[in-house]
């Protein structure tokens, strides 16, 4: 554990060789040295390099799943209910898609197709 750098010392600016020891950060020698989290274990590494390339993925399924939600909402407020329930019906298998990969909640996804419907039960 580091003593304590003095009070006096704080005040008066004075370096005494405090500011060139780096805490924090990565380690000299990692195979990381961008600033980016630096794994520690080879399964450490995998484990992130994994981890982005599901997250890479998720969020293209995210954005796949609010497109066509996106879709279903332009064809309610434009008035065209068949078009409404023709993307609607396209909606629904990629929200499902979404749910069984557990990269939503079931009640998300409960949740966006009942709103859905409801708003295109609500069209005259």
């Amino acid at each position: 554990m580091s003593t304590p750098r003095p009070a006096a010392t704080i005040a008066l600016g004075v370096d005494n060789g405090w500011a060139d020891k780096q805490t924090t950060g990565p380690r000299k020698g990692d195979r990381f040295t961008d600033g980016s989290l630096v794994a520690n274990t080879k399964s450490a590494e995998k484990a992130a390099r994994q981890a982005e390339k599901h997250r890479t993925r998720n969020v293209a399924l995210r954005s796949r799943m609010r497109t066509a939600v996106r879709r279903v909402a332009t064809a309610v407020t434009g008035g065209n209910k068949e078009a409404a329930v023709a993307s609607y019906k396209d909606a629904v298998p990629v929200i499902d898609s979404l749910v069984s990969k557990q990269i939503i909640h079931r009640n998300k996804g409960a949740r966006h197709k009942s709103r859905l419907a409801a708003r295109i039960r609500a069209m005259q």
